[in-house]
């Protein structure tokens, strides 16, 4: 295994099964990461992942995240410096509710496996991505 060391890039090099913006960062055995971007006035797309398990820090904008697992459910806002968890099955949805864009940097674990990896699900606002 060597170091690894990556720009962002300024362009989005995919869009997430969510809708959101996707920008790949840095990647290793037990994990990979990335930068999302949600435009103003955008909700994403409601899923759920059936393997990886993610943790979010919101870098800048402003919004709110819904997450339902097991009988428990919370929207909750969401701003710079904020951190939120999604385990496995999580059912979640995001909108940007401010005048600039949402952004995020996800870690994902293990490494996204891939576009089969999500699936729809209900969630609680009409999506726009």
């Amino acid at each position: 295994m060597s170091f690894a060391t990556k720009r962002m890039s300024e362009q989005p090099e995919a869009v997430a099964p969510d809708g959101s913006e996707v920008r790949i960062l840095c990647a290793l055995a037990g994990g990979s990461m990335a930068h999302f971007t949600l435009p103003p006035g955008a909700a994403s797309r409601p899923v759920a992942h059936r393997t990886v398990e993610e943790i979010w820090y919101f870098a800048s904008g402003q919004g709110r995240i819904w997450r339902s697992l097991d009988g428990r459910e919370d929207i909750v806002t969401v701003e710079p410096g904020t951190s939120i968890t999604i385990p496995v099955g999580t059912r979640f949805q995001f909108r940007c509710d401010g005048a600039e864009p949402l952004t995020a940097v996800g870690v994902t674990m293990p490494p996204w496996p891939g576009e089969t990896e999500a699936y729809a699900v209900p969630g609680p606002w009409p999506p726009t991505t």
